[in-house]
């Protein structure tokens, strides 16, 4: 099978959609002449002209409250940001127009667009330039919220996204365009809201989204090499959860370590941890145990960046300690 990066995967799933339906478009800054500021949109203009691929104003709110208004008019927009972190700007048009429209107009507009672009850190771009978002729009009735962690899962589910009547909000990274990955030739859409095993094990669950997804695999690989098999999950999509799979595994391993990017009051592992407790406290061997970021702004500093985010030897520790190994 082929591999192609992650940015070209968005690029395929962005051009299916809009030569399978002409209601779907691309808006946002620099996406046409530009080719996209991470280079998504590569060679779109060309193939779709000026009407469908278009570049805006820098101005958040202005351009996704167009793409509500269009949405709601029976296009399907797909709205790029440079970063969600720029998309702050934009959490009224997302939160109080998107999210709420179907419900507020008794089922007469439905909002079928696509809120997507970069998410969380990217290096040395510091504090307002390092957010992750998903724990604050998953927060929200009425939006789906999607973290892709490969090529292969970011263009099957991109193409759900772009097909789903609901608007989603579709998170990538600036860490992951290059990213390379097997993804097949044919036509594929991956079902919204079903996590996937990407490993199998029977000590410890492991749960995870999005880059940091990496590190959760690395560890799982360090861990096998003492004779650990981590059943490592990847979420995919944030909201609506796939908690029975994790509850699932919890069941078979009795060991849950949740590792996500953002910070740890009011994030996805908090969620994921009340769940468990509900549904499988009587499975559990151990306490649940959670890795985040550290509860301080993001640091410019790469040592402070370090120092900030989970690794995979801190990884490995949590499910060490959680099997009662750690010296």
């Amino acid at each position: 099978m082929r591999e192609i990066q992650f940015r070209d995967a968005i690029k395929e799933a962005m051009s299916e959609e809009m030569r399978r339906d002409e209601s779907v478009f691309l808006m946002g800054e620099e996406v046409a002449e530009y080719n996209g500021a991470y280079k998504a949109s590569q060679g779109m203009l060309d193939e779709f002209g000026a009407k469908r691929i278009l570049d805006t104003p820098i101005s958040e709110l202005g351009f996704a409250g167009i793409g509500v208004g269009a949405s709601m008019n029976g296009l399907r927009p797909i709205v790029e940001f440079m970063t969600w972190n720029f998309a702050i700007l934009a959490a009224d048009q997302i939160i109080n127009s998107a999210a709420k429209m179907l419900q507020m107009s008794g089922g007469q507009y439905s909002c079928p667009i696509v809120f997507r672009g970069p998410n969380g850190q990217a290096g040395q771009l510091a504090a307002t330039h390092s957010q992750s978002f998903e724990s604050m729009y998953a927060h929200f009735p009425g939006l789906k919220v999607i973290t892709p962690s490969n090529p292969y899962d970011a263009k099957g589910l991109l193409k759900a996204a772009i097909r789903d009547n609901d608007p989603v909000v579709f998170m990538e990274s600036e860490k992951m365009y290059g990213d390379k990955g097997e993804v097949p030739e044919g036509e594929y859409v991956l079902p919204i809201g079903k996590a996937d095993i990407k490993k199998e094990g029977k000590d410890c669950t492991i749960v995870s989204f999005g880059k940091i997804m990496k590190v959760a695999l690395a560890a799982a690989e360090e861990l096998e090499k003492e004779g650990i098999q981590a059943e490592v999950i990847d979420l995919r999509t944030i909201r609506p959860m796939d908690t029975a799979t994790i509850i699932e595994s919890v069941k078979k391993t009795n060991r849950l370590v949740i590792l996500e990017e953002s910070w740890p009051i009011a994030s996805i592992s908090s969620e994921i941890s009340h769940v468990v407790q509900r549904e499988a406290f009587d499975y559990l061997d151990a306490p649940i145990r959670r890795l985040t970021q550290s509860d301080t702004p993001f640091a410019f500093a790469t040592t402070l960046i370090d120092e900030a985010l989970p690794g995979v030897v801190d990884v490995v520790k949590s499910v060490k300690a959680s099997m009662y190994q750690l010296k």
